[in-house]
């Protein structure tokens, strides 16, 4: 799952009059797409109250049912890939190709796992019941009721299809608050899970995108929802966490990153220019496991950076076509656009060496930031700790692992991590080390694409995961429950309470739970002369 950074609505923020209308442009040429309303504090209710009418119903429904829902909305996928794509470029500015490999091809993967693999992590789990032998216990997986995601605007479909399945495989509705800047595109998927849901015989209400500003979101983080995935900011972030305490409501956060990849002097120097270039230039960086911080090694620094900016400054941009035009297209967001060029020309200012890029594309009409190198990046630079959320590489050098490993754990973020080196055991004892919640050996982001891997991190890269067994569970009430093993029944007599009960209690305390043998034979036998004594 991606993210946004700094230039999100601020959802504290109510000032938005309502009825209002999102106007959207393409942002690879500013020509204007359409409206979409914005929707009223009162009208995120109606639709909260609406999904909860549905989830009583989709509650209910088996695993078959399920996973023929998400079965239709992958078919759907597969067979509009085309037309799907046209919306995802119109709206975003990205190339065809990234559309489909970073949303078609990502959702896909995602619903295909949960299609195969949702069933087994819900069914029913058996477990011991400990010391009372006498009783079976199991833990039962039941959904929440209504999930809320807001997600952003990097990934207008695959946002919405990969947050919305694991919820739904686990019995809840889902409401899906989509950014306003992708408002065109999201309000054209909603018809992907009406068909799918009316199918087979459930309301269209089960799943709803929502269209909104700040007070949009707002109101759905302050309604009768039971559990928030947000994807976004850190500040946004807080505000959600603010919002969700009114009703006491859980949140798994996903809040971006800062991502290292150290580049040791003994790596495949193809596979590591070709995994900073993939890591930084995929989306024009607009990913929240953007590799943005490239550590290399001294001895392959030279070596390195020539070969990886003989490709991306070869790069070609503009408005992307099918036919592979251009290898990247335009930011999303003409505020983020605003962000990078600060955060590059501080860094330049303070000393670091422009390879490529390095300033707003002004002979293109949109929203237009070139894919830039910078090197010589040092730790007292504003862009080496603060998220660009751009097409910005930083080239940074060390001298040792230890210095590496200091300096990739070195901001608040933790998020992903890659390692390139062709030591097994040196890439396993670096990766140890790496405060993150994920680490790719010899590779960038995959561990997002592997569905069995939880995905979430540490620090202000957030809490709560999303993929895999646990990612799917956290849209669950784990309940607990404990049954008769046997037909007969033992009554639990603690009253009235006798002399010696005290007695009773510390020799049995003691039997079963003291170290050694001996220990339990001693208060074995004080345990009975006990029982005789109180029979006798």
């Amino acid at each position: 799952m991606m993210n946004t950074s700094v230039v999100e609505v601020d959802i504290a923020k109510t000032e938005t009059p309502s009825p209002a209308m999102i106007l959207c442009s393409n942002p690879a040429n500013g020509h204007a797409l359409g409206q979409v309303a914005a929707l009223s504090a009162s009208e995120v209710d109606a639709a909260v109250e609406s999904a909860h009418r549905a989830q009583k119903a989709w509650a209910k429904s088996s695993f078959k049912q399920r996973r023929a829902v998400l079965q239709h909305i992958l078919d759907y996928l597969l067979n509009n890939a085309d037309e799907l794509c046209d919306y995802i470029v119109q709206d975003s500015g990205k190339t065809y190709e990234n559309a489909l490999l970073g949303e078609i091809f990502a959702a896909c993967n995602k619903l295909k796992w949960l299609i195969k693999n949702g069933e087994r992590h819900l069914r029913s789990e058996k477990v011991s019941s400990g010391l009372l032998m006498h009783k079976k216990g199991r833990i039962e997986y039941r959904p929440l009721g209504v999930v809320a995601c807001i997600v952003p605007w990097n990934y207008p479909l695959q946002n919405i299809i990969s947050s919305l399945g694991a919820p739904l495989m686990a019995g809840n509705a889902v409401i899906i608050k989509a950014s306003e800047m992708v408002a065109w595109s999201s309000s054209k998927f909603q018809e992907i899970t009406n068909q799918a849901l009316e199918k087979e015989g459930f309301s269209s209400d089960t799943v709803q995108i929502i269209n909104g500003y700040g007070d949009t979101g707002a109101a759905l983080v302050r309604s009768n929802i039971q559990k928030i995935l947000f994807i976004g900011s850190v500040g946004n972030g807080r505000r959600i966490i603010e919002g969700s305490a009114k009703n006491i409501v859980p949140v798994v956060m996903e809040l971006g990153g800062k991502d290292p990849l150290i580049v040791c002097e003994d790596a495949n120097l193809d596979k590591a220019v070709h995994s900073a270039l993939g890591g930084n230039f995929i989306n024009l960086g607009q990913n929240c496991i953007a590799s943005e911080r490239i550590i290399v090694h001294d001895k392959v620094y030279k070596a390195f950076l020539e070969q990886v900016s003989t490709v991306a400054c070869a790069l070609r941009q503009g408005p992307p076509q099918k036919d592979g035009n251009v290898d990247v297209g335009a930011m999303t967001s003409p505020l983020q656009v605003a962000i990078v060029d600060k955060l590059v020309k501080d860094a330049i200012a303070k000393g670091a060496r422009v390879i490529c890029g390095g300033a707003i594309n002004e002979d293109l009409q949109g929203n237009y930031y070139p894919p830039t190198i910078l090197a010589d990046v040092s730790p007292d630079m504003a862009i080496s700790y603060e998220e660009v959320f751009g097409p910005v590489m930083l080239i940074m050098r060390v001298s040792s692992d230890e210095e590496a490993i200091a300096l990739a754990n070195s901001t608040d973020f933790g998020l992903h991590s890659s390692v390139i080196t062709k030591s097994r055991r040196r890439g396993e004892k670096i990766a140890d080390q790496l405060e993150a919640g994920a680490t790719c050996i010899n590779d960038f982001g995959l561990c997002y694409l592997n569905q069995d891997l939880p995905f979430g991190g540490v620090k202000y890269s957030g809490f709560g995961r999303m993929n895999g067994r646990d990612g799917l569970r956290a849209y669950t009430n784990q309940k607990a429950v404990l049954s008769d093993r046997f037909p007969f029944e033992i009554p639990p007599k603690l009253f009235p309470v006798g002399a010696s009960d005290y007695d009773v209690a510390l020799a049995s305390t003691r039997m079963m739970f003291s170290n050694g043998l001996i220990q339990k034979l001693k208060h074995l036998c004080k345990l009975i002369s006990l029982s005789l004594k109180k029979n006798g």
